[in-house]
């Protein structure tokens, strides 16, 4: 009578743990191949294309390309130079013709809203014509440099320059509205926007307030090189 194999307890237990394990391998085997497959997968996906930084022109007729085609307008020009040099970016246009500070000052929330990375704030040019109190001026530009630099946006301030017809202590309060705001803040300054532009008939239309395409085009170029700088150090 043949004796039946005795196996230790022990012995036992690994083959039953032997077994289990050759019943799972095929389905381990299964589950680590599409794991793979995922992960390649996932892998071959490209990244998510970086966004455009973008350039908010917030002022008000000068900005606006009044009496100009939208493509001759500061922000449509300003778009094109920098793209030329080789800068990606998109400059919107948030400029209003006959705005004021007040009137900037009241709308900011809404074109902060699609977060720019830049913001060069035009405005003055009409509370200047109007003969606005200086006190308010400052005011209103005080409030939306520090809005603005709360959201997170680089800002350049574009300076404005009085008239000389509301006279001497007129124009010396409010010009000086400008330097001294960006020095309280630290933000960059283009000390007068219409640079080299302003006054030269060749340059304006016939109003002699507004750049025509020329003058828009001399503006843009002398601006560039401050604006360039700034769109590579945003927040």
């Amino acid at each position: 009578m043949k004796q039946k194999a005795v196996i230790p307890a022990k012995a036992g237990i690994h083959l039953a743990a032997g077994a289990i394990v050759e019943r799972w391998i095929p389905a381990f085997a299964g589950m680590t191949a599409w794991v793979l497959v995922i992960a390649l997968m996932l892998g071959s996906v490209a990244p998510a294309a970086a966004r455009t930084p973008e350039i908010l022109v917030l002022g008000d007729s000068l900005a606006a390309g009044f009496g100009l085609a939208p493509e001759e307008s500061f922000p449509a020009r300003l778009e094109a130079r920098l793209r030329a040099d080789g800068i990606d970016v998109r400059v919107r246009n948030s400029g209003v013709s006959g705005d004021t500070t007040s009137g900037g000052r009241a709308r900011l929330d809404w074109v902060l809203a699609d977060k720019p990375d830049l913001v060069i704030l035009e405005l003055g040019a009409n509370d200047a014509l109007r003969g606005i109190d200086p006190a308010i001026v400052r005011a209103n530009l005080d409030a939306m440099i520090e809005k603005i630099a709360a959201s997170g946006a680089k800002l350049l301030l574009a300076g404005m320059q009085a008239p000389t017809n509301w006279g001497k202590d007129y124009k010396e309060k409010f010009d000086r509205i400008y330097p001294e705001l960006a020095k309280a803040h630290g933000v960059a300054l283009y000390p007068f926007f219409l640079e080299g532009v302003a006054m030269r008939s060749e340059l304006n239309q016939p109003d002699g307030i507004h750049p025509n395409g020329r003058g828009v085009a001399a503006l843009v170029e002398r601006i560039v090189p401050v604006v360039a700088p700034l769109i590579g150090e945003r927040s």
